[in-house]
């Protein structure tokens, strides 16, 4: 039984002391909490808006490349844009997220402590396993910290290791890249395959000519994008932490930010670059061949951290079919981007996807570095117990997880009002200015946000109640889904728009005709 210094007196002798005690939760001594509306929307909102102007040059630049050679010839590019741009989220975030759980979370945090301070003893309640974490509280400030007993538990969980320590910094960080560097490759390679077999499906044919150029593309795409975006990611969470900045709030933002413009950048140039070259018979093989045969050894670098090397062994369904999930998205893409009444699609696909993975990465990042704060993998606490709690309570009430979500939510429309109107002003008449489009367009976004924060906290509870780590299989999951919802909602908007548009068109034309009758 654990006693503080100089004393023989139990934890359960003090509590005895302490019965009707009352006190406010003030500070945290990782920084963690408490946050307020204040504090959180302005440690989100310039990340979110250099995430915005990301995102406008990503769709600046979609709206250019789509009219290259390669992508003229080759549509099936245009169904690799969704699941290569959401690699983001599927990688890179949860990168972010896990390195922010880590920082958050280290594993001294869990050992039980008890000291005595200005006459105040501070002690641990330790309700054990039942439903809520263990408290410190320092009876002569009023002031109360959390901990856990969970020491082990942590310490089998790949995000919460020493990332402080520098002796394990750097295997921390260099298993962490290594993993998502195999990851990468590997949905690259499927995201082609998948491209074609969705093209194939919707012309009824399979163009071989173009299998192994699609390949080449996509691989090399996702390897550069997530070694770029890996290294941005470690910088910006450690960089975070000196500067008492939360990672969970900037992390992502910023991953988005450069992720979809870096992204898009590097499978334009790969893929004409081979379209160039088209006529080269092994060279596309060869380069393809040559990145997977690097898979074995950032498979040897992961190994040095085993809470990694288990993500990799069992980390794949999470991204694979968020993959699919998102390659759905690219193909609603494909067929409207080229058609007259979808003109300006490819500017706002980039915006509509990115807001949407970009707000619910950062909730699903609170949420587990919540979780892994408050309580143990596979116990949730008392006041989340319900897997599906009312929208009301995800939205509307005083809880930590409740305010950002409300926060993030009040971002959507100022959010896509600005980017829609700097859009407008590079752009001109090149994209739809209608009420009627703007009023469907800022719905669409409201729509999206709306459900992916709500199925966050769902999906969040359900992975934690089955001692799975919220971001790593969490985080996957709603960026596709924010890709597909995003890509189909804004569909719907310029399809609306337009029957809108022709039938006032048709009822102007009708109006003189009938007038003299």
């Amino acid at each position: 039984m654990a006693a503080y210094p100089g004393s023989m007196r139990s934890v359960e002798d003090v509590g005895k002391k302490l019965r009707g005690f009352s006190c406010e939760l003030t500070r945290s001594p990782y920084g963690v909490f408490p946050e307020t509306v204040f504090t959180i929307t302005c440690q989100i909102m310039v990340p979110f808006l250099l995430s915005g102007l990301g995102m406008m040059t990503a769709g600046l630049v979609m709206d250019t490349i789509q009219h290259w050679p390669v992508f003229v010839e080759i549509k099936d590019l245009l169904t690799l844009v969704p699941p290569l741009v959401g690699l983001k989220g599927n990688l890179e975030m949860t990168l972010a997220s896990r390195l922010s759980t880590a920082l958050h979370c280290p594993v001294n945090m869990f050992e039980p402590v008890l000291w005595e301070q200005d006459g105040g003893l501070l002690i641990i309640a330790n309700p054990g396993k039942s439903y809520s974490s263990q408290i410190l509280i320092n009876c002569t400030t009023r002031t109360v910290f959390w901990t856990s007993a969970r020491k082990q538990a942590v310490r089998r969980e790949a995000n919460t290791g020493q990332i402080d320590d520098p002796r394990d910094q750097h295997r921390v960080i260099s298993s962490n890249l290594a993993l998502i560097q195999v990851q990468a490759t590997v949905v690259g390679l499927l995201a082609a395959v998948a491209a074609l077999l969705l093209g194939a499906v919707s012309r009824g044919e399979l163009d071989f000519a173009k299998m192994e150029l699609l390949c080449a593309s996509s691989v090399i795409t996702a390897f550069l994008a997530a070694f770029a975006l890996g290294i941005l990611m470690v910088c910006i969470v450690i960089g975070a932490r000196k500067f008492g900045v939360n990672p969970d709030n900037i992390a992502t933002p910023i991953a988005a930010s450069l992720g979809d413009l870096i992204t898009l950048s590097i499978l334009a140039f790969i893929s004409s670059f081979f379209y160039k070259h088209k006529d080269s018979r092994y060279l596309t093989p060869l380069v393809s061949i040559g990145f997977m045969a690097l898979t074995p050894v950032w498979v040897l670098i992961a190994k040095q951290n085993p809470p990694t090397m288990k993500i990799l062994k069992s980390g794949w369904f999470p991204i694979i079919l968020a993959m699919m999930i998102s390659s759905f998205g690219g193909l609603i893409l494909n067929k409207t981007i080229s058609k007259e009444q979808y003109k300006g699609m490819a500017v706002f696909t980039p915006i509509i996807c990115g807001v949407g993975g970009n707000l619910v990465a950062i909730q699903t990042s609170r949420i587990s570095t919540y979780l892994h704060m408050w309580s143990t993998p596979g116990v949730l606490p008392l006041w989340m117990k319900k897997f599906w709690p009312n929208p009301c309570s995800t939205f509307c009430t005083s809880e930590i997880n409740s305010m950002s979500a409300r926060v993030l939510l009040f971002l959507v429309i100022p959010g896509h009002l600005i980017f829609f109107i700097i859009i407008y002003m590079v752009e001109g008449h090149a994209v739809p200015n209608s009420k009627t489009f703007v009023v469907f367009y800022l719905l669409a976004g409201l729509i999206q946000v709306t459900i992916l924060l709500y199925l966050a906290e769902v999906m969040a509870r359900l992975m934690w109640h089955q001692a799975l780590d919220p971001d790593n299989h969490c985080i996957p999951y709603l960026t596709g889904l924010g890709d597909l919802l995003g890509t189909g909602l804004l569909a719907l908007c310029f399809l609306i728009s337009w029957l809108l548009r022709s039938k006032a068109e048709l009822d102007g034309i009708s109006e003189p005709v009938s007038g003299p009758l």
